[in-house]
This record gives C-alpha cells, sequence and structure tokens, in this order.
C-alpha cells in the first residue's frame, strides 16, 4: 500500500516489545494491529510506541484474524507452544509472516506443520536474532580465513530464566524445554557456522535444581522440572548438494579417502548452565580450524581471531624450535570491538540503534526482512 508495509504483532510480550521498538522506526513499516489476551502487556507495548503510531488493540486472534486483508506482514511473538497453532491459522494466507523461534516445541507440532506445508501461501522467516548479533556476524565473516573448521563450542553460562505471563517458561510442555525454549538459536548457528547438517547429538542434563526459584515445590501438580544445566555433544556430516556450498571457500584441507566419518565431521559442544549469575561472559562461542581460531564473546562484544604460526620457512610467522611452545610472536591476534556497529554492518547508520535485549541484533533482522518482503510484494509482469 504506497510502499507502506502494514505490520501487526501478534503478542506484546517481551519479544514483541522488541520488535515493536524497531519496527516503528523504519519508514517503510506501519504498525498497523497489536494483540494480546494481557491487557498489561499491550500496555506496556503502547507505551514504547512513537507517538505518531497508533495501532489499533485487539484482543484476540479471532478478532485479527478477520482483518487478514488489511495485514502485508505479521509477527508471530506469543508463547512456545502458540507458534505452530497460530501459523496453521495464518500461513494458508497469502501474507509475509515473522514467527519467533521456536517454530515448534514437540514432534507431533512438527508432524502437524509438515502436513500442511504443501497448502501455505504465506511467505514465512523464522526470527534468529542470535545469527545478527554484532560479535557472531563478525565472527561468522572471519570463517574463511581460519581453515576447515572442525570444532565449535558455545557455552551459555546466565541467570535463570525470567518471570513470563503464567510462567509458560518454565512449563516443558508450552516451552519444549530448555534445550528447545532457550538453545534453539545455538542448534541455528552450529549449523550456520559448520555449514552442516547435525549428524548426532548426545545430552547430559540436570533437572529440579532451581525448584524454589521457579515454585515448583509449592505445586501440587507436582510438574516434571525443566533443564537447568546440560552438556550436549554434536556431530555433522556435509549437507549432500552439489558440492558448491562450502563454509569455507579458501580451505585447501587435505581429504583422505580412507578418512573415518569423526575425521571428517565438524564436532560440537554445548555447555548451559541457568544458575551462573555474574558469569563474567555469558555467552561465549568459539570456532576452530585447521588454521585459526575465531572467538566472540557477549556481552563483551568483542571477537577474537588467531591464526596458528607457519610451517613454512620464509614467513616471519614460522615456528622455528619446535621442541618448545610457539613464541607469542608467532601467533598473529586481532581484536574487533563489535559494539561499534559499522565494525561489522556497513549499513551501521541507516538503521536505528538501541541495545535490546540483543545488542541491536533484531534491529538487524528487520533490515533484511524489510529488504526480503518488498521481494516478495514485487508485483509479476503482465503477459
Amino acid at each position: 500500500e504506497g510502499g507502506i508495509i502494514n505490520v501487526a504483532v501478534l503478542g506484546t510480550g517481551m519479544m514483541g516489545q522488541e520488535h515493536i521498538s524497531y519496527i516503528g522506526k523504519y519508514e517503510k513499516c506501519n504498525i498497523k494491529f497489536i494483540c494480546d489476551t494481557e491487557s498489561s502487556m499491550l500496555d506496556k507495548a503502547m507505551s514504547i510506541m512513537s507517538t505518531d503510531n497508533k495501532p489499533e488493540i485487539l484482543h484476540s486472534e479471532k478478532e485479527l484474524l478477520r482483518r487478514v486483508d488489511e495485514i502485508d506482514l505479521l509477527v508471530i511473538a506469543t508463547p512456545n507452544y502458540m507458534h505452530t497453532p497460530h501459523l496453521l491459522r495464518w500461513a494458508h494466507h497469502d501474507i509475509c509472516i515473522l514467527v519467533e523461534k521456536p517454530v515448534a516445541i514437540s514432534r507431533k507440532q512438527v508432524l502437524a506443520l509438515q502436513a500442511a506445508t504443501l497448502t501455505f501461501k504465506a511467505h514465512i522467516w523464522v526470527a534468529m536474532e542470535y545469527r545478527y548479533i554484532p560479535a557472531v556476524q563478525k565472527l561468522h565473516q572471519l570463517l574463511p580465513t581460519i581453515g576447515q573448521i572442525k570444532n565449535i563450542t558455545i557455552r551459555e553460562n546466565r541467570f535463570p530464566f525470567l518471570s513470563k505471563v503464567h510462567e509458560w517458561n518454565k512449563d516443558v510442555d508450552k516451552s519444549g524445554d530448555t534445550l528447545v525454549e532457550k538453545c534453539c538459536h545455538f542448534m541455528d548457528l552450529f549449523r550456520l557456522l559448520s555449514g552442516q547438517e547435525m549428524r548426532s547429538c548426545t545430552a547430559k542434563v540436570h533437572r529440579g535444581l532451581l525448584d524454589e526459584e521457579y515454585g515448583y515445590n509449592q505445586r501440587s501438580d507436582n510438574p516434571v522440572p525443566i533443564i537447568d544445566s546440560a552438556y550436549v555433544l554434536l556431530d555433522f556430516e556435509e549437507r549432500r548438494n552439489s558440492g558448491k556450498e562450502r563454509c569455507n571457500p579458501l580451505d585447501d584441507g587435505r581429504n583422505y579417502p580412507d578418512a573415518s566419518h569423526l575425521q571428517r565431521a565438524t564436532l560440537g559442544c554445548l555447555e548451559l548452565c541457568m544458575f551462573a549469575d555474574g558469569s563474567r561472559h555469558q555467552e561465549e562461542i568459539i570456532v576452530t580450524g585447521l588454521k585459526g581460531r575465531v572467538e566472540a564473546y557477549l556481552p563483551e562484544n568483542k571477537v577474537f581471531h588467531y591464526m596458528r604460526p607457519s610451517m613454512k620457512n620464509h614467513e616471519e610467522e614460522h615456528w622455528v624450535d619446535r621442541s618448545q611452545p610457539p613464541p607469542r610472536s608467532t601467533i598473529k591476534e586481532e581484536i574487533i570491538d563489535c559494539s561499534v556497529l559499522s565494525n561489522v554492518y556497513s549499513f551501521a547508520d541507516e538503521i536505528p540503534q538501541h541495545a535490546g535485549h540483543h545488542y541491536c541484533s533484531t534491529a538487524v533482522e528487520w533490515k533484511f526482512l524489510i529488504d526480503q518482503v518488498e521481494i516478495w510484494y514485487v508485483p509479476l509482469p503482465s503477459v
């Protein structure tokens, strides 16, 4: 409509509010509707709305669905267990949809989506904000320099889950459990950074350590506690495609014909602790290749880039005495401050910036999403 994208936000909790805080700052977007069953959440959403944007407030999804013809882009930011049912109702319409992660929380929901996909008309974008966090994006940009990627480690040591409406995020049946609710971002990053698909996954977990903090001890229904800490080991295998897609185009690593799967694969390790309040780094992402290593730290928002000593005698970084550890001078080091957005994104001055909950990554994601929505809505040439 005149180049303006009319947006409806379904769910105005923490993530809905974060989306709203950025959408309104993009001139190409107009928030036409906000919808939630909780009046307190709607009030908070309105309090962060710009004065010139006066959306219509709705209290039920049915009301919003009746107005589908007035919507170009729907944002689904409701509790996890509602994402699949919302998609099953909305994706049959010819609109664009941004759905928050995770799209599904159970095998039953996955199967329901698979069965319905052929009838979907909507263009669907899954919100994966962590991909766009400046330090994560810079790490991703540097991957071609470190050779064949063999190890990826992701650690999150943080405070317990925050309070949500009706505490749905502490309910296994509504959140999908912690490794789905919290760590689907990380599973996405393992795939993105390795350029491979997961082959196997093994986990060791703790449950019930935060009974008192989460109020389980006061409940009479004896709920299954969510996961409080975990170690997850993963291995990956190359995607079966034309062979053109490679994570490291500069890689000249050898592939031995008799190498085992594990010798060829990228290995991943995820560490999660939900009672590590005050940890120096909340998130650490470390990728090691045969030539070097890249480390990203949050909330520090810095990337550390290391290149291993050269094996070539004529290079000054050559490690000469192999009976001693490599001198520091033989290891190339670069530190990038990603809190300066222009160090990562060339369009940094063109997007709204504030810290939000994801280091401005939601604003970056919206920039890419708006560009994609405009492509989706380009009318086909008449014949």
